[in-house]
């Protein structure tokens, strides 16, 4: 299999951060730099509120060359994924994308990402912080006629919000054409652009992936246009949490599996039933028996948010922790997720969060917190 040198997390995390490509860029623009996932990206330009509720209003412009590009190809590329991924491969058609997620023997959930049908290829984008892990994990199972390539010379832009089809059609025609979990291979002046209608904030918009040399002169031509702003790593995040998506390391760990984790979705009937991947057999276990807990979402009165590792309570009893919070622009409260004992799971289950050693009031309600609004299939 042919892959870059691949390294662990460890010694990913041990080595000073690197910049992106568009790390001059991005200071050009105001941004404000913090290490992640072995880079320096971008944590905010204008203010993380602003960038959150402009994402919600126009369109804002994410650098996200972090992510992992791979591709898996060879004549058996999609039944080798399967022995590894819960998900229906083989059932792609051309220009579909899957979520899915890696796991290990015991059912835990080593990775999420995102698969998509590329025609002559499967592309994989994996997190950021996972994929020289995934690229091992990935080079040490699939067989030896598969082959597996990290396309470290993309860079990967994510545009979005409600204005986003409208602002990237101005530079990309055709791009309306797709709809939620589609991609295709767009032409922007003679560059071939890899564009999925997919993204990380709950509203519409798109991932492009963009030869690396081209990246800025993309990002200018995007921001040329009134309606785009770029936004960093802050409002990502305030707008997946508000979106109810987990986020790797946090929400979703080794130690959860995807039946805990709500993420039945991905599983798919037929692959349940039939097994033939890596932790079906524990997985089956807790579809069998019910999982001991669940990843809820809640929501706190008052306006203290409450941060990953707060002890969630109901009267004296311990019954969760927090694995994601913080306070929601769009609502004007604080949100988060938790995973709490499969009897205190309920929406409308009344608990208490312990922050600074106060009890702060809270209740499990469905999740997303804030209404998705992806553009999907026959929609309007």
């Amino acid at each position: 299999m042919l892959v870059s040198e691949a390294i662990t997390r460890d010694e990913v995390e041990e080595r000073a951060p690197e910049p992106l490509v568009l790390d001059a860029w991005h200071r050009a623009h105001g941004a404000r730099m913090v290490p992640f996932a072995g880079y320096e990206m971008p944590i905010q330009y204008e203010g993380i509120v602003a960038e959150h509720n402009w994402t919600r209003s126009s369109a804002s412009l994410f650098d996200v060359s972090h992510m992992g590009q791979l591709s898996v190809s060879g004549d058996s590329a999609a039944q080798a994924l399967e022995a590894l991924l819960p998900g229906d491969m083989a059932g792609l058609s051309e220009g579909q994308m899957r979520y899915s997620m890696l796991l290990d023997e015991q059912g835990g959930i080593l990775d999420d990402l995102i698969v998509t049908h590329a025609g002559s290829h499967l592309a994989l984008v994996v997190n950021g912080a996972m994929k020289w892990d995934d690229i091992a994990h990935l080079r040490e199972y699939l067989p030896d006629d598969i082959t597996l390539t990290h396309h470290d010379e993309q860079a990967l832009f994510a545009l979005q919000g409600p204005l986003a089809a409208d602002a990237l059609a101005a530079i990309v025609p055709g791009v309306t054409e797709l709809t939620f979990m589609t991609a295709g291979l767009f032409d922007w002046q003679g560059v071939p652009l890899w564009i999925s209608r997919s993204g990380y904030t709950g509203e519409d918009g798109f991932e492009i992936s963009v030869p690396a040399e081209l990246a800025e002169k993309l990002a200018n031509a995007l921001l040329a246009d009134e309606r785009v702003k770029p936004a960093g790593l802050g409002a990502r995040d305030s707008l997946r949490l508000e979106a109810g998506l987990p986020l790797y390391g946090h929400d979703l760990t080794d130690q959860t599996d995807p039946v805990s984790a709500g993420l039945l979705f991905a599983l798919s009937k037929n692959r349940r039933e039939c097994g033939g991947w890596m932790g079906h057999d524990a997985v089956a276990q807790v579809l069998a028996n019910g999982p001991a807990s669940k990843r809820v979402g809640l929501s706190l009165e008052g306006r203290m948010p409450a941060r990953e590792g707060a002890e969630v309570f109901a009267g004296d009893a311990k019954v969760g922790t927090l694995t994601s919070g913080g306070f929601s622009p769009t609502l004007g409260h604080p949100i988060a997720m938790a995973y709490v004992s499969a009897a205190h799971a309920a929406p409308d289950t009344p608990l208490e969060i312990e922050v600074r050693g106060k009890r702060l009031p809270a209740k499990v309600v469905k999740m997303p917190f804030v209404p998705h609004r992806y553009h999907r299939k026959g929609a309007a």
